[in-house]
């Protein structure tokens, strides 16, 4: 198949603006009690996903940990499914059945959403060995935050991406904290990319507030890993404006530290370098901006619309195809020992 082409920059800065309008609605839509259970935000870090994203092909895939609507919307996922999906309807992109933890995508090949720290990192290299196994020219992405990369299971993930060679990019998107604890507080590495070479797995560094700078880093990769399969580890160095959570007031650190980030905004950055080079203007920014915040809009008042799942579907989907087999039956003329001994296995 081809090589990805090269997206507009002018539609990336549109995808971030909606992701960014998307993730507004949600946080109102949390505060007004719409959504439930945990939902956090990818407010600051729009930059990370859309330039990873701009270099891949449509048919590779993408798999994350749970702070996913960006990572939905990137791949393709509507803003009616993912918002339905926070508010648990049925026409969710989990069907209402994983909330804002676990959204899924088979079609647009985005496989997680996943709430466990570091437990998608193996799983990853899952979907890279299909690739390799059936002779496949794809590349997996898979999107970490800094807290994972302690966990037990991140380690043995890079050491079989290592071992087997497997086409899978992991990205770390360190935004300083794990919850509310700092990297440097967490994590005895000076730079989180010192990680994989203790794996001998290529490593590098890119600043996560710079869309061009992900995109740019992120195309060599994928075009090395394409002609010669290997794992590789990128540190995309980004930052959240809110909290860990809605629920966390993010108190742990300074309105300076704070303001100092805002002002790297990484969608004001990308406008500001298409704004100097003409191939953006002012009207055209607030025409991109008003159309995401439409579709946000409009993707609150289709999952208010929308209906709630069925109570007797409540356990689909928790074997494969739905189906449970029933347990086999023991033969009518059985001896009494022979039922004992069947009834104890």
């Amino acid at each position: 198949m081809p090589a990805a082409e090269q997206r507009d920059e002018v539609e990336m800065l549109w995808l971030m603006l909606l992701i960014r309008r998307f993730e507004e609605r949600a946080s109102q839509q949390y505060q007004a009690q719409k959504i439930g259970g945990f939902c956090h935000l990818y407010i600051g870090q729009e930059a990370v996903v859309t330039g990873a994203v701009a270099t891949t092909r449509f048919d590779d895939y993408v798999i994350t940990a749970y702070r996913d609507h960006a990572h939905a919307l990137a791949r393709g996922t509507s803003a009616n499914a993912c918002m339905a999906e926070l508010f648990g309807k049925d026409t969710g992109c989990s069907r209402g059945l994983g909330g804002s933890m676990h959204f899924f995508d088979k079609e647009h090949h985005m496989y997680g959403g996943h709430a466990i720290v570091g437990a998608h990192v193996p799983l990853a290299c899952g979907l890279a060995f299909a690739c390799k196994y059936r002779n496949e020219d794809r590349v997996t992405l898979c999107f970490f935050g800094d807290g994972a990369i302690n966990q037990g299971a991140f380690h043995e993930a890079l050491n079989l991406a290592a071992l087997f060679k497997l086409p899978v990019i992991f990205i770390c998107e360190n935004n300083l904290f794990a919850m509310g604890t700092s990297v440097e507080r967490s994590t005895s590495l000076k730079q989180i990319i010192d990680r994989a070479e203790g794996y001998d797995i290529p490593g590098c560094v890119v600043d996560g507030m710079n869309f061009r700078h992900v995109r740019d880093t992120l195309s060599e990769v994928v075009a090395s890993i394409r002609k010669d399969p290997h794992p590789a580890f990128v540190e995309a160095r980004t930052y959240r404006y809110r909290g860990h959570s809605m629920s966390d007031p993010a108190s742990y650190r300074t309105k300076e530290q704070l303001e100092k980030y805002r002002l790297d905004d990484p969608i004001t950055r990308l406008r500001a370098q298409l704004t100097r080079e003409g191939k953006l203007t002012n009207e055209k920014f607030d025409e991109l901006d008003k159309e995401a915040k439409r579709i946000a809009l409009e993707a609150v008042k289709f999952a208010e619309e929308s209906e709630e799942p069925p109570l007797e579907k409540l356990y689909d989907y928790t074997y494969a195809n739905g189906a449970v087999k029933a347990a086999p039956s023991l033969p009518k003329n059985n001896s009494a020992a022979e039922k004992k001994a069947a009834a104890a296995s």
